[in-house]
């Protein structure tokens, strides 16, 4: 039975396994001949050799059998899965999806039949997008994701078979990849230097826009996570906030809504500093809740919070001023502005991010711990920090080198 087994497959002069079957297609008969496994991993022994080929004999079977019966266009898949697949998607991932089709993938790619495109003029697209057009290649990614995604919907509704899916999608020596980084792409790291820091510190102490800051800078908050902070979101006894919503304009009305990743819902730990501001800030809040009254029942506004499913107050917000009036995302863009212009610094909100998570790593916190505080979907992300060259790591170095004797 053993000996019967090893019918097609034999040694190659490297040590490797390869494998051989004949089938017929169409009244055609069809040789097949592989030194790899479906994933594109070389066969090292005869039993891998064996599975291998049992494998793609069966993979062949299974496109025989599964042959697309219609042809579906680009455009026709993409559709169908607006129309019954995309509804569980982030609002914000639904508009950008929409927004690489209509502006380049509907033109490009629409009227093609889905099962008629190969891996070479996608990676070429990529290619072109990147290096002739110029676009950034975190932005290129989003093109890869959109037919990755694709052509899954194509594969899962039997418009495209196995074999075609496989090499667009699946083997690694194959599928459609990214064109190769530049050398000099950005994406570094942005971490604000002590200096800066300080003058940050300065410029938004007393500010409308202090509990925003300081959410960032001591917390390493997404902006949108920032301002979907609830008051009940925040433990002063332990010094801990959930983070658990997210604030969005959704055409055009403010909305409260699920974090975009699973990972992203958290409890973040606030340092001592923090504690204490967030003490007064509540302090103050009860003070305003009896001597503001009116002004605050007058401008409140009520907003939609698609996780709890009903209205709320922006007085229930953490980040509403003392007279009741909601703050948001756009809140910070004057400040922006304004620190360009005065203190000659190039401030995105997004950076004090980064500064949060380099500094911890810096200080050699846990990957695991930053991660989680972070919010990362992935540790890869998150080791990105530890990599990080800061100018506090510089002075360091320095430091070091000159005390080489």
């Amino acid at each position: 039975m053993a000996q019967h087994n090893n019918i097609g497959v034999y040694s190659l002069p490297n040590g490797n396994w390869a494998y051989r079957f004949v089938k017929t297609e169409n009244g055609k008969r069809r040789n097949y001949r592989r030194t790899k496994d479906e994933f594109g991993k070389p066969l090292t022994s005869q039993k891998a050799a064996i599975r291998a080929r049992e494998a793609a004999m069966m993979q062949v079977e299974a496109a025989a059998v599964q042959k697309p019966k219609v042809h579906k266009t680009f455009q026709e898949v993409y559709e169908e899965y607006c129309d019954k697949g995309q509804a569980w998607k982030a609002y914000a991932t639904i508009k950008k999806q929409d927004s690489l089709w209509r502006n380049h993938l509907r033109d490009k790619f629409g009227v093609r039949f889905i099962d008629d495109i190969s891996v070479a003029e996608v990676n070429d697209y990529l290619a072109h997008l990147y290096y002739v057009e110029g676009r950034a290649y975190r932005y290129v990614e989003g093109f890869l994701k959109m037919f990755y995604l694709i052509f899954g919907q194509a594969y899962s509704r039997g418009y495209l078979d196995v074999d075609t899916y496989n090499k667009l999608c699946v083997n690694k020596d194959a599928r459609i990849t990214m064109p190769k980084m530049k050398i000099d792409e950005d994406t570094d790291i942005v971490a604000f230097s002590e200096a800066e820091i300080q003058k940050l510190d300065s410029y938004f102490r007393g500010s409308n826009a202090e509990t925003a800051y300081l959410l960032g800078r001591y917390c390493g908050l997404r902006i949108n996570e920032c301002y979907g902070i609830r008051w009940e979101n925040i433990d002063l006894e332990r010094g801990a906030i959930v983070i658990d919503r997210q604030m969005q304009y959704q055409e055009g009305l403010i909305k409260l809504v699920s974090l975009k990743t699973r990972n992203a819902r958290r409890t973040v730990y606030m340092s001592q500093k923090l504690k204490e501001y967030f003490l007064l800030l509540a302090q103050r809040r009860e003070a305003d809740v009896a001597s503001l009254a009116a002004q605050r029942e007058q401008n409140q506004t009520m907003i939609y919070d698609e996780v709890g499913g009903c209205m709320i107050s922006s007085l229930e917000l953490v980040n509403s001023l003392p007279n009741g009036k909601i703050q948001t995302l756009n809140s910070m863009k004057y400040h922006s502005r304004t620190i360009k212009k005065e203190l000659g610094i190039d401030f995105k909100y997004h950076h004090l991010r980064h500064t949060y998570g380099t500094r911890l790593a810096e200080m050699n916190t846990p990957t695991h711990i930053l991660c989680n505080q972070m919010g990362h979907a992935s540790g890869k992300v998150t080791e990105r920090y530890y990599l990080a060259v800061s100018q506090t790591g510089v002075d360091v170095l320095l430091r070091n080198l000159n005390a080489i004797q």
